[in-house]
C-alpha cells in the first residue's frame, strides 16, 4: 500500500489527527506556487519537485528537494522546515515571533520546532512562515550553504 497524506492522517492516534491536519492546512494555504504536498521521507511534505529542481535532494537524488515535513512523533510533533536552517534572518524573525504566537518555550532543534502541547500550537506563525521562502528562495539557499 503506497502511503499517501490521508492514511498517513489516517494513522495516527486521535489526540493528533486534528493538530497535523490544521497544521498541513496552514502550510498548504500559506506556501508559495511551486511546492508539492506529497509524502516524503514518511511524513506529509511540501517539496520542489523534480519538475521545478531536477537535481532532487543531493542525500538522495531520485527523490525532490524537501523543504517542511510534519510527523507525530513519540513525544510531540515535529515541523522541520528546511528554511530556518539555512537562512539565520529566518531563523532569528522565527525565534523573536514565537513568543508573540506560543504560551510554551520555544523547543527546537537546527530545523525542527518540536510542538509539546496540542492546545498550544503556533498555527498563524506556522502560516507566516510557509509564505516567507519561494522556491527559487530555497533552491539558492541550498545550492549555496547546503548542497555539497
Amino acid at each position: 500500500m503506497t502511503l499517501t497524506i490521508e492514511s498517513y492522517l489516517d494513522s495516527l492516534p486521535e489526540d493528533r489527527k486534528e493538530s497535523v491536519h490544521k497544521i498541513i492546512k496552514c502550510i498548504d494555504n500559506n506556501i508559495p506556487i511551486g511546492y508539492a504536498k506529497v509524502i516524503n521521507y514518511g511524513m506529509p511534505s511540501f517539496v520542489i519537485p523534480h519538475s521545478i529542481y531536477p537535481s532532487g535532494y543531493h542525500v538522495t537524488p531520485n527523490l525532490p528537494l524537501p523543504f517542511i515535513g510534519i510527523a507525530s512523533q513519540k513525544h510531540h510533533i515535529g515541523f522541520y522546515h528546511m528554511g530556518l536552517y539555512g537562512d539565520s534572518k529566518l531563523l532569528d524573525w522565527f525565534i523573536s515571533e514565537y513568543p508573540k504566537h506560543c504560551k510554551s518555550k520555544l523547543d527546537m532543534g537546527k530545523s525542527c520546532l518540536r510542538l509539546k502541547k496540542l492546545d498550544d500550537i503556533p498555527y498563524k506563525l506556522i502560516g507566516e512562515l510557509s509564505k516567507k521562502m519561494t522556491t527559487q528562495d530555497w533552491i539558492s539557499i541550498y545550492e549555496k550553504y547546503i548542497k555539497c
